[in-house]
């Protein structure tokens, strides 16, 4: 985000550059209330801070021209020594996001950018449609990748897939992608968890039922398989289900016919099939819970989702794009420090990437468009990052001498190491990745953020897979 800085207090103004450098924001310009207007660049900034500028009819003036010259939907941070918001036009003080408090802290200014950026996505309808969650995998973890390739080779067909894995990694994702990357995703995707439907009621679910076929059934009814004509039945928690059940739907996959409840009447059906479970179902098998048969009818093309705990380096892109869906959904915002990020990649995530959903909406209604460090982050996700001084927690805000320091910017080393190389290699792709969605995918800007050549650019895009105008992420 590019910053312009107005203020007629030229230390002030350097204090504020310095602060904005440090948390790595671009400063579009700085310069008095006077001069402003000489600062010319090809692109408008996205962010105005206002310090001291007169009285408050100087404010005003310059907050129109601000509007006029760049964009109504300007966001302008306000330096609250200076002027009083609510002494301010309507108009003018519906541009003000935040109020600045002096002297300026980290956390503070960190708050009221992030402020800032909200607004304008809101304003500029960034947010009007809606992202393309759930149609991709979030991550480029070796794992992840490879689930991706594997759904890039089967979607397209009419095979029965397996989605093996523990609870909370994504198997109802899996099976989406599924579907939208196939012929039938202009048909229905009809979800069906078998775990959840007592037994005695399954296969009217599944089947449909006519009227008066049982108690209750006050009138004839389709069912799941009927629902899904020409589109795709996801079977979660296939391994739940009762194995009468398993032999009736054994015979559907078999001859691709069934009846409904109460009912003589074959009804062919065209469906595709997509299984789920986190048991073992092999084990399943030799204790005689599950049919052979109907497995191996099911696991034709297996597809095996890793635990979160396994692809920690995708847990920063994950958490941006649950940020995102938040967003998109108006149900709050938050931001999270290097240091929180760090916490998360080394908690052991047992209830995987539901668990970690459920975090950010909590931290969503914790701290409400607010900066979240690793101290504030429920205990158990800590780790050895929250075992830091009361003290040490105190100095890091207490001066802007402290937050520029080179300890205050140092990086931890994980407990038990890690990969540098590795490690390295996912830094640059996220910044790469970053710059170039800042950069709306053209390359020569993208670039320019990252000051090195374009050909240079190119080819680390090449190495990541990554590509002009297009959006890499999704879970």
């Amino acid at each position: 985000m590019s910053i312009l800085l107005i203020d007629d207090q030229v230390e002030r103004r350097a204090h504020i550059e310095l602060l904005l450098d440090f948390i790595d924001y671009e400063l579009y310009g700085s310069t008095s209330c006077q001069d402003w207007q000489l600062v010319k660049r090809e692109t408008a900034p996205e962010i105005v801070i206002l310090g001291a500028c007169g009285d408050n009819a100087l404010l005003v003036k310059i907050i129109n021209e601000i509007k006029q010259q760049f964009s109504e939907i300007t966001p302008v941070l306000l330096l609250s020594e200076q002027h009083d918001k609510n002494q301010l036009p309507p108009e003018v003080a519906a541009v003000i996001v935040n109020v600045i408090e002096l002297p300026i802290k980290h956390r503070q200014l960190l708050h009221a950018l992030h402020l800032a950026q909200v607004y304008r996505e809101s304003q500029s309808g960034s947010g009007s449609s809606a992202p393309m969650l759930f149609r991709s995998l979030v991550g480029h973890s070796r794992s992840i990748t490879h689930v991706r390739k594997l759904i890039e080779k089967v979607a397209d067909t009419d095979a029965n897939v397996l989605i093996l894995g523990s609870s909370g990694t994504g198997k109802e994702v899996v099976a989406r992608n599924l579907h939208y990357y196939s012929s039938r995703r202009d048909k229905p995707f009809v979800p069906v968890n078998c775990g959840a439907i007592p037994p005695d009621l399954l296969e009217s679910e599944l089947f449909g039922h006519e009227k008066g076929s049982f108690t209750g059934a006050i009138s004839a009814r389709q069912g799941r398989f009927e629902l899904a004509e020409g589109g795709t039945l996801f079977l979660d928690e296939i391994g739940d289900m009762p194995l009468p059940m398993q032999v009736k739907l054994l015979r559907v996959l078999q001859e691709r016919v069934f009846e409904r409840v109460g009912s003589n009447k074959s009804i062919k059906v065209d469906v595709r099939i997509v299984a789920a479970t986190h048991r073992e179902l092999e084990t399943e098998i030799a204790e005689g819970r599950f049919r052979e048969d109907l497995y191996y009818r099911l696991n034709v093309f297996p597809i095996e989702m890793p635990d979160l705990k396994d692809r920690g380096e995708d847990i920063p892109l994950l958490i941006r794009e649950l940020i995102t869906r938040m967003e998109h959904e108006q149900r709050g915002s938050v931001r999270l420090t290097p240091a929180a990020i760090a916490a998360l990649i080394h908690y052991p995530w047992q209830g995987n990437v539901r668990e970690l959903s459920n975090l950010m909406e909590r931290l969503i209604i914790m701290y409400p468009y607010g900066i979240v460090d690793v101290r504030d982050l429920p205990e158990k996700f800590r780790g050895h990052y929250g075992q830091q001084s009361e003290e040490e927690s105190s100095a890091e805000e207490s001066s802007y001498i402290d937050l520029v320091s080179p300890e205050a910017a140092a990086t931890r080393l994980p407990r038990n190491g890690l990969d540098l190389k590795e490690h390295l290699s996912q830094l640059e792709y996220s910044l790469i990745k970053q710059a170039l969605d800042e950069a709306d995918g053209v390359v020569a800007h993208a670039a320019k953020r990252l000051a090195m050549r374009r050909t240079t650019l190119v080819e680390k895009m090449r190495k990541y897979g990554l590509h002009r105008h297009e959006q890499v992420s999704g879970i």
